[in-house]
Order: structure tokens, then sequence, then C-alpha cells
């Protein structure tokens, strides 16, 4: 099911909808965030759509008169994709089809197909291969018909099974198949994090393109794949860090994203057991975006849904170096100032002034207050070690007199 090919930008229109529970301005900034998923995967987008609504049409999204206008846009400008912001359903997938006589994507599609790309191993592989599967099941109705023999008339009377009913079992056989290789890799892979010892265990998490693995390189000395693009890493990875002469792991995960498809969630749930297991989450934000608390809340939203969100954790503002306040005129009566216009110094008197010692602001780029950065993990670390070895504090020194 996943191919590795060499991929053209293709020309795409994107189509959002402003409804009571996303305004314009977010509205906007999900077109944002999804043209960056369209770029990541290799697309150029042309033009957005969007469209008041108070509730999605059930059969095509958009209303007809606003499916007209994009019908007319994708002939004329030969568009060859076009992607809905919001999950299809197999109905209204079928009907847009026909109407715009093109390839048509939601926001859940998209990121299976960023997914596909960027797996690397044989286990990200078969996770991804899973999602798509589960995702492709609802939607075989109508692919196949041209051997249905449900249909009556002369030569479709009698038994046998209908072509659609075959795809459907192989798909469910291929997913139950999917399934046990996953379970087999997962008791594979529990052996190994057994076989860690009771090394303290420090897991990187964030929404994505926030720098992660970026850091994980700083702190490491390791050669992780980064790169400004969604989804840069899908495959955990585990490296051995030494601050001081205390030795513990740090794990590089996955990153998030605001309507993650369900699929993805519960296939790379087996994944997500490095940060289930943690002892302590650095969890990285990029301070830098418009929206980074709303990022925060995603990434906590997940971390609960995968029983982690109690943890110890130190919140690491990254990419302080490419942060820059909105100006603000102090002589305009009428513009009222946000936090848009905070520095970073007036964001640290806000709510961020409440996590104390647990917030700290580093350019993992640029390698600024690094030093703060290790001497706060190494603190945490040795607190966790030294409980759970209690006659070895006196082999590690105290924060302040590490080099």
């Amino acid at each position: 099911m996943i191919e590795k090919k060499d991929i053209t930008l293709e020309k795409v229109v994107l189509i959002g909808v402003i409804t009571q529970n996303q305004d314009e301005e977010k509205s906007i900034e999900y077109l944002d965030e999804l043209e960056f998923l369209t770029f990541t995967a290799g697309g150029e987008v042309v033009k957005r759509f969007t469209q008041k609504m108070a509730l999605p049409n059930p059969k095509t999204f958009i209303g007809t008169g606003k499916m007209e206008d994009v019908a007319n846009f994708v002939k004329e400008n030969d568009i060859g994709t076009v992607i809905f912001d919001d999950e299809l359903s197999p109905a209204q997938e079928r009907n847009i089809s026909k109407i715009l006589n093109c390839k048509i994507l939601d926001r859940t599609n998209l990121i299976l197909d960023i997914f596909a790309q960027r797996a690397q191993t044989s286990y990200a592989r078969t996770q991804v291969e899973l999602a798509q599967c589960e995702y492709l099941l609802p939607r075989l109705k109508g692919m196949w018909t041209h051997l249905e023999r449900q249909k009556g008339g002369i030569g479709m009377r009698g038994p046998g099974e209908t072509e659609i009913e075959t795809d459907r079992r192989i798909v469910r056989d291929k997913i139950a198949l999917l399934k046990a290789k996953i379970k087999t890799i997962d008791k594979q892979q529990a052996v190994q994090r057994g076989n860690r010892g009771k090394m303290v265990r420090v897991a990187l998490v964030g929404y994505t393109n926030v720098g992660k693995s970026t850091l994980m390189n700083v702190i490491s000395k390791s050669d992780v794949f980064a790169e400004n693009k969604l989804f840069a890493t899908l495959d955990t990875t585990v490296r051995k860090v030494v601050i001081g002469n205390l030795p513990f792991l740090v794990s590089d995960t996955v990153g998030f994203i605001r309507k993650l498809p369900t699929q993805l969630i519960e296939s790379f749930k087996s994944t997500l057991d490095e940060v289930r297991e943690a002892d302590l989450l650095l969890h990285v934000v990029d301070i830098s975006h418009s929206n980074f608390e709303e990022h925060i809340d995603s990434v906590n939203q997940i971390l609960d849904e995968i029983e982690s969100k109690d943890k110890p954790t130190i919140m690491v503002f990254n990419k302080i170096d490419a942060y820059e306040a909105e100006p603000f005129d102090e002589e305009d009566l009428v513009e009222v100032r946000t936090p848009a216009n905070y520095s970073i110094e007036e964001w640290k008197r806000t709510w961020m002034s409440r996590v104390g010692d647990n917030a700290l602001f580093i350019s993992a780029l640029n390698k600024e207050n690094m030093e703060e950065f290790r001497k706060r993990v190494y603190k945490e670390v040795r607190e966790i070690h030294v409980t759970r070895f209690p006659y070895n504090h006196f082999l590690y020194p105290d924060v302040e007199d590490i080099e």
C-alpha cells in the first residue's frame, strides 16, 4: 500500500468552513496549517475557498453555489487535487468526486499520505499501513461496480460474492494481519525497553515542527533527521545522554497536531509507549508561532488520552531567536494591546510565571541558553535517579558543581 515515489508539485485547492465552533480567524489559521501540510506532501496551493455555514452540508460539505465556484475554478486552472480541512464522510467524498472530477482528499487522508512518505522503519510503515486500511475500509463502496452481481437482469442472478464484499474481506484480513504484526513488534520492543534497566528516561514531546529533533541532536550530539517540515520524525529515536557524569536516556517522539486522525492515534499508541514509560517529559513549544498556546492545549489533550499528562514536565520554549512581537503604537487610542504584542520578558510574567523553574527559554538551532537547560534537566534527572538509587547520591555532584 505504501509506495515511495518522486513527488512533483501538484496544483491544489484548499476548502474550509467558518462555523459557530470555528470562527474566521481560527479557520484561516487551520488553512495555514493545511497549506504547510500540503507543501510537506509535495503540493502547491493555488487558491483557498471558505464558506460561512451553521453546519457543513451532509452531501457535499459546502453549499451548492460555492461547490459550483470550486468546480469552475478546478476546470479552468487544471487543478489535480482538492483538499478539505475537515474529515469527509465516505458519502461526501463520493458526491464531491462526481462533481469536481478530480482527486479529493481531506485532512486525515493528507496526514496519512505524509506519514506514508516519512515512515522509514518496518514498524512505522506497518503502523501507517494499518491506519490507511482502517481509513479505506468504510470508503470502499462505489470504488468497484463493474462486476457487481446484485444488479439483477440476465446473467446477473444466482449466488456469488460481490466484488465489494471481496474487497472488504481482503482489507479486513489485511488489518488483522497488520495488527498481529504490530503486536509481535510491540513485544520485542517491550523486551528492549526492559533491557535498559532502571536508567532514568526522558521523552521529548510537543507539537509537530517545534524543534524536538534539533534539540535531540544538540543534547545527544547525534544526527537525528531534522527538517523544517511537518512530521519530519515518525520513528522514535532513543539516545544515551550524559550530563556531568550522570547518564540517562532521551527519546524523540512523533509530533502531535490538531485534528489528528483517530486512526493514527490508535495505530501509533504503541510508539507513544516511550512517552508512557518516561520518568520526565520535556514539552517543547515553538514560542515564535502565533498560536503556541493552542498547540500546548492540543499536546496536553493527547497526553491525557495516553495517560501521561500527570508526569513531571519541563516546558521548553524553543525558537526564541525567531520570536518577534507585533509592533504596538502607544499613541493609538483605539488599538488594544494583545498577547501578540508581548515581548518574551512580558510573556514570562503571564501564566508562565506559575510554571516557575519548569519553564526554560532556549534556541536549539543557535544553542542559546543551553547551559541553563542542561543544569535544569540534570537537577530533575538527578532527583529521580537518587529516589530510585538512594545510596548513589554522593556519586553525582549538585547542579551548581557540574561543568
